[in-house]
């Protein structure tokens, strides 16, 4: 019998160039790989529609995302209001398939009597309430505060509402799933690695890199924030050279990184030069203000780079803590960089980081229990 499912996903998942889509894009060709026939539903606002989806996909649709005032809600989330489309709803009822969705962001369709008999799935890709929580806390915008406090409060809410609502549900750290098991009281979740990129190896080379490397969307406020406390609060007294490299960075961490001579900005480089990037950088450096969900960048320089530099946050719960160095505060940053500095990267770090990787991350194995969960087979 032909596997059909429906995918749901927040986002047109492709180009792959930024870490929210590799797990959505990277499903699909180990999804069809074991038989399944794919119709996904995508919402589009500002990536455009995709031809490289119709490789994988049996068929494609595109939506538009309500953003605005008319999807504010007292009751649901933004995130999740803005993604209710009756299109969308029209369409998964021309047939029975299960239906599987990509974030809590589209996970309107729970709610709706029309779909109680259907069988449903949700990738849990942050425990959102807590995410939008330390938005808020990260946050230096009065009114973005109110709107990540506010957007918080009513996820707590909505993620508690929608727990017994779906067949089941899938978490990519096993913190995630311990949130959901204990605080929200959801019994139908199960941890499931992230899909990444199929030769994705770990390639990390030997020896002696030339930098730090700091690379994240420069667009996004906590990843400003925390480049601006490298360049304030280490690299200011600390010198070795420092790059940070990523999308569009603003005019003021830009004047920021040029202040030492030793510290500079690489703004939109593209997927190679990233790359490249970071597999020449001898400690790449990734402090993170959020807890929920794992950092594609961490696994990126993980697989690709030499030494990782953390803090707790970036790594909590992720099961990677061995292959990293992590660092509480400015201090200790300061002191692991000078040490790491004078220590090449060595054969047996790249032993354990294949172990440690191979382990747990693997697209076929991902997709065939995939396919366990939700046919039975």
């Amino acid at each position: 019998m032909d596997k059909h499912l429906h995918i749901i996903t927040l986002n047109v998942p492709y180009p792959v160039d930024y870490g929210g889509v590799y797990d959505l894009f990277y499903k699909l060709p180990a999804l069809q790989a074991q038989g399944v026939k794919i119709h996904l539903h995508c919402f589009e606002y500002g990536r455009g529609q995709q031809s490289e989806l119709n490789n994988y996909c049996e068929s494609v649709n595109y939506y538009p995302r309500a953003e605005g005032h008319k999807s504010i809600s007292t009751i649901i989330p933004y995130i999740v209001a803005s993604r209710r489309n009756e299109e969308l709803f029209d369409n998964l009822l021309k047939d029975d398939y299960p239906i599987f969705m990509e974030g809590i962001h589209c996970t309107y369709l729970l709610n709706d009597v029309r779909f109680a008999s259907r069988r449903k799935f949700v990738r849990v890709h942050n425990v959102e309430y807590q995410y939008y929580d330390e938005l808020q806390q990260s946050s230096t915008s009065p009114l973005k505060k109110v709107y990540y406090w506010r957007e918080s409060y009513l996820l707590k809410k909505y993620e508690q509402s929608i727990v017994t609502k779906a067949t089941a549900f899938w978490g990519v750290t096993h913190k995630d799933v311990d949130i959901y098991r204990k605080e929200l009281g959801c019994t139908t979740i199960d941890y499931l690695s992230l899909y990444l990129p199929q030769d994705w190896e770990v390639n990390s080379q030997l020896g002696t890199g030339h930098y730090c490397l700091y690379q994240a969307d420069l667009s996004v406020e906590v990843n400003e924030r925390a480049a601006t406390w490298l360049l304030e609060n280490v690299f200011n007294k600390l010198k070795v050279p420092f790059v940070i490299a990523g999308k569009n960075p603003s005019k003021k961490l830009t004047e920021l990184a040029y202040r030492e001579q030793h510290t500079c900005i690489v703004a939109n480089p593209d997927i190679d030069s990233m790359q490249e990037m970071i597999a020449k950088a001898h400690i790449n450096i990734l402090p993170s203000y959020h807890t929920s969900g794992i950092k594609l960048k961490l696994l990126n320089a993980l697989f690709n780079g030499r030494h990782c530099l953390v803090n707790e946050a970036t790594v909590v719960g992720s099961g990677l803590e061995t292959a990293c160095h992590i660092g509480k505060n400015a201090d200790e940053f300061i002191n692991l960089i000078t040490r790491l500095n004078e220590q090449p990267f060595s054969s047996a770090e790249v032993t354990l980081r294949k172990q440690l990787l191979k382990g747990m991350f693997n697209n076929e194995f991902n997709a065939k229990q995939q396919v366990k969960w939700i046919w039975g087979e």
